[in-house]
């Protein structure tokens, strides 16, 4: 196993309680990191990331009793799916209340204290929609695209203190979310093969992620073996979106 140099150190992971947050969580615990997971429902402290106040107080928390945060990884989402024209004012604001809100309250209450100790890496977990457009996607697709570029913007602006800000988009992943896409025993055929009627390619690698693939490139970019990359969206799709 390579070592990634980030034994000792504190990350925080939204979303820990399953799917791409707990493979990121145990990756990050596997290398040595202490882990604090936050989850609305199965986490190490339970705080749902669109609450300012309770991110802010979690926040506060974990670095006075566990130690200085060194690694956040945003994983934390929500899928409301739909066409345009159906979406409720509900479904809009709580996608992105969870989407691009808990992102920004959440790197915002951790950048604040890497930026002073001159040092910390932080990653979102967006999505390969953020880049494409999608049918029956478009509250999810704008609120990944909006977190994409405001993790971007902060790393421009966490950069002087050395602290490094990236976005790891997945494709279809083997989760709880994408499985409940799937209407029959035939949803990962289809999702691998495409679909011309919804515009939408197969998956060249002609496969469906596994969480831990996700968890791979987020262990790197949190690591000192990405000290010299910022402000980068490394898509992990199979190369499903052909990098549009």
């Amino acid at each position: 196993m390579a070592d990634h140099g980030i034994a000792g150190r504190v990350a925080l992971v939204t979303g820990a309680g399953r799917g791409i947050g707990a493979a990121v969580a145990d990756a990050l615990a596997d290398e040595g990191v202490k882990v604090v997971g936050l989850d609305v429902l199965d986490g190490d402290l339970v705080v749902d990331v669109s609450d300012v106040d309770a991110v802010e107080d979690a926040v506060a928390h974990v670095e006075g009793s566990v130690g200085p945060i060194d690694i956040l990884v945003n994983v934390a989402g929500v899928l409301r799916t739909g066409r345009i024209l159906d979406v409720t004012d509900d479904d809009w604001r709580t996608t992105f209340a969870v989407n691009t809100d808990g992102v920004f309250h959440v790197s915002r209450a951790v950048a604040r204290r890497m930026a002073p100790r001159r040092r910390g890496a932080i990653v979102t977990v967006g999505s390969n929609a953020s880049g494409v457009p999608r049918t029956d996607m478009g509250a999810y697709a704008a609120s990944k695209a909006a977190t994409t570029m405001f993790t971007r913007c902060l790393g421009l602006e966490l950069a002087e203190f050395g602290v490094r800000c990236n976005v790891v988009s997945p494709g279809s992943t083997d989760t709880d979310m994408q499985r409940a896409l799937w209407t029959d025993d035939e949803g990962p055929r289809r999702v691998i093969a495409g679909d011309p009627s919804t515009y939408r390619v197969g998956i060249p690698l002609r496969r469906i992620a596994d969480p831990a693939d996700v968890a791979d490139a987020v262990l790197f970019l949190a690591s000192d073996r990405a000290r010299h990359i910022t402000m980068q969206n490394l898509f992990v799709d199979g190369g499903a979106t052909l990098r549009a």
